[in-house]
């Protein structure tokens, strides 16, 4: 049998955003748990050298503790951090890129400058994925309850560590309303005309998933994957909602019978409306198709792609390669300050988006490569295209493959910007980095509020 723990002092946060506390020289992780709490701790998994557990009684809430805007917190699992002050979250951000940088990479570094802040910390993101399903998570509450629940439909998110089950969302407080009220939308539809929600289970079902997309332009796409290959009643319902919801500028459906969600694999049939939604950066237009990337904080995005630039010192000669590019979104910002930008990126459709996007706004010095990065960037590729003066790299949150950063030493560009959204793998690389560059500039960017996730940009110059 667990102990529970009593009057237990919680203390900080840590990366993953639990918060947490020390007992008998042993660390405790706690979920929605605030530095300052006094709390009756149940251990839920123990341990060599820590403990995780979870609150079962608030003895006496922290002091910096605020109210939570989302009727959904501490279920979800989205936002474990909306019980906590922005301006506290934003500093343990910053705590959590000095720790990384301190205790991995291990290597000299200047001091980091002042996180940027997010300017919305609501309704910030244009993109949601909302998953659909016949087995609604109940809460502890609704168990204890006794009653029946016979209607177990749900349209919202996975519960972390049940893939089956999926807590029905009724607002989510990331994206603008206007994604709540079409997710509400299908979701009413489909149980209006008898469309069954997928079992995830049993791997059959109608509706499956939607993705919308609400670009700060105003332009909005909806993408809704089927689990069934009836195409009437997914045409059916996609007239019904785009004629609810005229904003609808690029409407489209995915006929998805395999095992897993990701659409990545799968045709995209383009419905209604425009093939793409357009995103704007000091006058350039980006085109973003259903399976293309883009920063989910678009305001943000502009912030972070302006200290790319900066951090980049370009002076309008430099052949710049860009890593991990997407859709080009960074590639063609900096473009016109670069003699030429070399992007490289492994989805081939975010590539076909990176040169629509060059000619879209008329760019001329830009070409773009599809294909893994370790497989393309080589030194014959290098030994093809030229050594790169400047290096900017964006990579997944593993980081980057050591064949790739064994082709950055041989190149040795004079400069590298990193960017990353995973400090500790990022700090790993630095480290790599280290025998042959040197860390110049270390800045923080908030993309997700209410959230344990950081970008940080690193700017690095050839020893």
């Amino acid at each position: 049998m667990l102990p529970l723990l009593e009057g237990i002092n919680i203390t900080d946060v840590a990366a993953e955003g639990n918060a947490i506390a020390r007992v008998d020289n042993m660390v405790v992780f706690i979920p929605y748990g605030a530095p300052g709490d006094v709390a009756d701790v149940k251990i839920d998994r123990k341990k060599h050298s820590f403990m995780e557990g979870h609150i079962e009684r608030l003895v006496e809430p922290s002091p910096i503790r605020v109210e939570p805007r989302c009727e959904h917190f501490g279920v979800c699992g989205g936002c474990r951090w909306q019980h906590l002050p922005y301006q506290f979250q934003i500093e343990a951000k910053q705590r959590q890129v000095k720790d990384a940088l301190d205790r991995i990479a291990k290597i000299e570094y200047p001091e980091i400058m002042p996180i940027l802040g997010s300017k919305q910390i609501y309704g910030y993101r244009n993109k949601m994925e909302y998953t659909f399903s016949n087995r609604c998570w109940l809460t502890f509450e609704q168990m204890r309850s006794g009653e029946e629940f016979p209607d177990r439909d749900a349209a919202g998110f996975h519960i972390p560590g049940a893939f089956d089950k999926v807590l029905d969302i009724k607002n989510c407080h990331l994206q603008d309303d206007l994604g709540n009220r079409i997710r509400l939308f299908v979701k009413k539809y489909c149980k209006d005309n008898n469309l069954p929600f997928y079992d995830l289970r049993a791997q059959h079902g109608f509706i499956r998933t939607l993705m919308i997309r609400i670009a700060s332009t105003g332009e909005v796409m909806v993408v809704a994957v089927a689990g069934s290959d009836d195409v009437t009643a997914v045409e059916t319902m996609l007239k019904a909602l785009s004629e609810q919801f005229p904003e609808i500028t690029s409407l489209h459906y995915v006929i998805n019978l395999k095992v897993n969600d990701s659409i990545a694999d799968q045709e995209v049939i383009h419905f209604a409306g425009k093939p793409y939604i357009e995103e704007e950066m000091e006058g350039l237009k980006f085109r973003v198709g259903p399976k293309s990337f883009y920063q989910t904080n678009s305001l943000q995005a502009y912030e972070l792609y302006k200290v790319v630039r900066n951090f980049a010192e370009l002076t309008g000669d430099e052949l710049v390669y860009d890593l991990y590019t997407g859709t080009g979104t960074i590639a063609n910002f900096v473009s016109h300050k670069a003699r030429h930008v070399i992007g490289i990126e492994y989805v081939k459709e975010a590539i076909d988006d990176a040169i629509i996007n060059s000619e879209a706004n008329g760019i001329t010095n830009t070409e773009f490569y599809a294909g893994d990065m370790k497989d393309v960037l080589t030194d014959e590729f290098i030994e093809k295209h030229g050594r790169p003066d400047v290096m900017i790299v964006d990579p997944p949150r593993a980081g980057m493959h050591q064949d790739v950063v064994d082709v950055i030493l041989r190149a040795r560009p004079r400069r590298i910007v990193y960017v990353s959204c995973n400090p500790a793998t990022q700090a790993r690389d630095l480290q790599l980095l280290n025998e042959a560059y040197r860390v110049e500039a270390v800045q923080p960017v908030d993309m997700f509020p209410h959230t344990h996730h950081v970008e940080n940009v690193v700017a690095l110059s050839l020893r």
